[in-house]
């Protein structure tokens, strides 16, 4: 017989390592914590495979776990899409947002095309820029929606997204070798350039700038060639870097947060439907539920 994966239990399965233990995922779900052990005992049944690691304090995926939360994700995605296409209503317009542009290529592609592939009548105009020049743009009326960057504990915007920022240097860099501390930075207006340099003041460090590009690309190309220390986001280091902490001397760093805001006017309904979608796709996330979303 053909197995059929049961909609609620996959749900309950996501939401588990989305809100990194059962009795949160409880909570989210208005259910009870034993109901939702029984649900993972009835999902195991199903698939004949374990799904968590129950040696570990913290919510671990065992491997078959893994595999089954990419293609879990997908499958209530789907589900999820197909409702809106089915009965939500006919919705037109224009929905200008704003992004950064790290943002932009690693998170909001796949939330924005599962959007438009919902909605095909709305049409996005979506650009990438600095947080600050995507807060002067909302201020002048040039979006309808941004999601800006932010330190940590900021009251600003609705916070959608959070995540460890590091100190990144490839995995060839000598830093005992360089007297003062060369740094890879965004332009002017980027919160990581500001962090960077006030952490090294702090300090007392000597520092210069070695490197200066407006695109994430490019600063995880200059670090890969060993042209200094840059601040990124955890989820942005692929291979060949490592991190500095304190045995090298650099000091701890805050998450990183994004927040959506929109002016004063208020959304359109094309826009809200947009930011109410970006919003649950990212609710309160993390690197484990970006890459999970990514499969």
């Amino acid at each position: 017989m053909k197995m059929r994966l049961d909609f609620d239990l996959l749900r309950t399965f996501v939401e588990i390592v989305a809100a990194g233990g059962f009795t949160r995922a409880g909570e989210r779900l208005h259910l009870t914590q034993p109901t939702i052990s029984l649900q993972v005992r009835r999902l195991e049944e199903m698939i004949g495979k374990r799904l968590f690691d129950r040696n570990s304090r913290k919510v671990m995926l065992t491997h078959d776990g893994e595999i089954l939360l990419g293609y879990a994700r997908r499958i209530l995605q789907l589900s999820e899409e197909a409702h809106a296409r089915i009965t939500a209503p006919d919705v037109e317009g224009v929905v200008r947002i704003g992004i950064p542009e790290d943002f932009a290529h690693r998170y909001l592609p796949a939330i924005l095309a599962r959007f438009s592939r919902a909605h095909r009548k709305v049409q996005l105009q979506v650009r990438c820029d600095l947080s600050t020049c995507l807060l002067d743009g909302l201020a002048h009326n040039e979006y309808d929606l941004i999601l800006v960057k932010q330190g940590s504990g900021s009251d600003s915007g609705i916070l959608i997204w959070r995540e460890p920022l590091v100190w990144a240097v490839s995995t060839e860099y000598d830093l005992e070798k360089q007297d003062t501390v060369p740094l890879i930075l965004f332009p002017h207006g980027c919160l990581y350039r500001k962090l960077a340099i006030e952490k090294l003041e702090e300090q007392n460090r000597e520092w210069w700038i070695s490197y200066v590009s407006p695109s994430l690309a490019g600063l995880q190309a200059a670090v890969l060639a060993g042209l200094g220390v840059a601040i990124l986001a955890e989820s942005a280091l692929p291979a060949g870097y490592r991190i500095l902490g304190h045995k090298e001397g650099f000091p701890s760093l805050p998450n990183t947060e994004l927040a959506l805001h929109y002016g004063s006017t208020g959304l359109s309904y094309a826009a809200g439907m947009l930011a109410e979608y970006i919003t649950d796709s990212l609710d309160g996330g993390t690197v484990e539920i970006e890459r999970a979303l990514m499969q």
